[in-house]
């Protein structure tokens, strides 16, 4: 096989797909298409997505239009003359014209099991609505957001010590063996893309800071769910009483209490092993908290310095 790729992408899923087709050597990598760099931090320094960083280290040359649907962007990958293109976790919805340019079309990688959980967040929706599996599709894009024909899947159980890191990490992984067992048999003809089922369709939004503020009225399972779909981002979060505004208070870790109940944020118990607070239905046990501007701790050095009494309510 001698194809002649381009590999489009931005977020650090992305880069396990872009490193195995490296390796895998299935043709020539012609060049890689990310997002521009952004400010981030307190200082608002320009920083280079992670694709461009791997990209970088493997020597690759680089090209980030603001706009991949621009005439200038769309005329520079048609020079590259691409026979195939890979798509992961890039951010922007690719426009006909450029589904058009390679003969063997556009695949994507994509950490779900479609038609369930289109969109931006599948790894977070899979973990909020308590599934016990999920997985990646590599798909032909069309048009659609996440709905082009189906080539192949790999599921993977979410287990109780996932949180998004860590099922992110796992998702990247398996995305890019599949993408390279995938890639030959579709370009041979033994693969053959599958329309998706309109069954079981879902879409996942992106998500939002607000998101994570922790709401006590629900069940202690779905809270210690939301603290593991948002660790690491945007973080699950609670606010102490304190004047003038409430005190935000991080929830890195957390396990449900079955048995136990009391007011919704209410603190239940406070000790070593750990900070008890009653919900809609049970109780969550804190595990590992922070409050801002300060270090991430274990529940016991927590109340070593900070007081957490019984009966205080969590806002």
């Amino acid at each position: 096989m001698s194809l002649r790729f381009v590999f489009i992408g931005t977020a650090e899923l992305a880069c396990a797909s872009l490193e195995a087709l490296v390796r895998a050597n299935l043709g020539l990598l012609v060049g890689v298409v990310t997002q521009p760099d952004r400010p981030k931090g307190r200082a608002l320094k320009l920083q280079p997505p992670p694709v461009k960083q791997s990209a970088e280290r493997l020597n690759l040359p680089v090209f980030q239009p603001a706009k991949v649907r621009q005439d200038s962007a769309l005329e520079t990958l048609a020079g590259w003359q691409p026979d195939l293109i890979v798509v992961a976790a890039y951010g922007q919805i690719l426009p006909p014209r450029l589904l058009e340019l390679p003969r063997y079309g556009c695949l994507n990688v994509h950490a779900s099991l479609l038609p369930k959980y289109r969109g931006a967040a599948p790894i977070q929706a899979a973990i909020l609505n308590d599934d016990a599996e999920t997985g990646v599709t590599i798909m032909k894009i069309d048009a659609g957001l996440d709905t082009g024909d189906l080539l192949t899947k790999v599921v993977t159980p979410i287990l109780p010590s996932d949180n998004a890191q860590t099922l992110h990490d796992r998702l990247a992984s398996l995305g890019a063996e599949l993408l390279i067992e995938t890639i030959p048999g579709y370009v041979s003809g033994e693969i053959k893309p599958c329309p998706q089922p309109a069954e079981g369709a879902s879409y996942a939004g992106k998500i939002t800071k607000e998101a994570g503020h922790l709401d006590w009225s629900q069940p202690a399972r779905a809270l210690w769910n939301r603290v593991r779909a948002f660790t690491p981002w945007p973080g699950a979060f609670t606010f102490e009483p304190a004047e003038p505004q409430g005190r935000l208070l991080k929830i890195w870790e957390a396990e449900v209490v079955d048995g136990m109940a009391g007011q919704p944020g209410q603190i239940l118990k406070a000790d070593a092993s750990g900070v008890v607070v009653g919900c809609g239905e049970n109780a969550l046990r804190l595990l590992t908290l922070q409050r801002e501007g300060k270090r991430r701790l274990g529940a016991a050095e927590f109340l070593a310095g900070h007081n957490l009494p019984a009966g205080l309510r969590l806002q």
